[in-house]
């Protein structure tokens, strides 16, 4: 149960408890059966009562979550369209003016990205898959490019560390892009890597551009993998390339 739910129950409970005071009076003082039947249902009537608004209220809560979910949705395949569409009218331009070789570095271009865009989506952790498909949708000034070893086998992680592992690449991913702002003349690229190295898996985070302080960023990355089964290192003092190292096997 997640904190709003159970301050929710507490306030519930609070109201329960401050309603039975009158037939809870009439109970101590006459010592009457009667009233202690009506306090019985008295509590039964307000506990059902309570369920029935935290049922309701659970329930506005999932479809908020579930509309920002579509709503996220609709704007990752607009922009994927709009992407797709913008490839496709330079492919028919280059060749309606006869440029063959243009047109197949065009077509080679857009075979690396479906390729790589399929790797990201076998990546078999969905939280992970909507967030690096969804990130440029996020209207951020970080440019995110990823890449993804053929041979990865995040299916050999736990449950656990899978969600674990999808938390941090997904923190840490934030911290570089609230790490520094870019100016009109610079640009903001982060290298998110991914790859199968025996028995890890090793995520790689190379910045280019401003990034902010190296060591404020380094202090965030480790805080974020404390507690998990992962380490984090940094690949080089004073700069924006670290590396995280995740167990396959338990």
């Amino acid at each position: 149960m997640g904190r709003g739910h159970l301050k929710s129950w507490k306030c519930i409970l609070a109201i329960i408890a401050a309603s039975v005071v009158v037939p809870l009076y009439f109970v101590v003082r006459d010592k009457s059966f009667i009233w202690s039947i009506v306090l019985m249902l008295w509590v039964a009537a307000a506990l059902a009562g309570g369920f029935v608004i935290m049922s309701r209220r659970q329930e506005e809560e999932r479809q908020t979550l579930l509309r920002g979910f579509e709503e996220s949705a609709i704007k990752t395949l607009n922009h994927h369209r709009h992407d797709w569409m913008n490839d496709l009218q330079i492919l028919y331009g280059y060749i309606r003016l006869g440029k063959i070789d243009k047109a197949v570095e065009c077509v080679e271009r857009i075979k690396v990205r479906m390729n790589r865009e399929s790797k990201i989506s076998k990546l078999g952790i969905p939280s992970l898959v909507f967030f690096l498909q969804s990130f440029r949708t996020a209207n951020s000034d970080l440019e995110l490019e990823v890449d993804v070893d053929q041979d990865i086998q995040l299916d050999k992680l736990s449950p656990r560390d899978g969600a674990d592992l999808a938390a941090v690449i997904m923190e840490t991913v934030r911290a570089y892009q609230a790490g520094g702002k870019a100016s009109w003349a610079d640009t903001r690229k982060l290298y998110l890597s991914l790859r199968q190295n025996g028995p890890e898996i090793v995520v790689g985070f190379e910045g280019e551009g401003p990034m902010g302080d190296p060591e404020l960023l380094k202090q965030q990355i480790y805080n974020v993998v404390q507690g998990k089964r992962m380490k984090a290192e940094q690949l080089h003092p004073s700069q924006a390339s670290f590396l995280l190292r995740v167990p396959c096997e338990s």
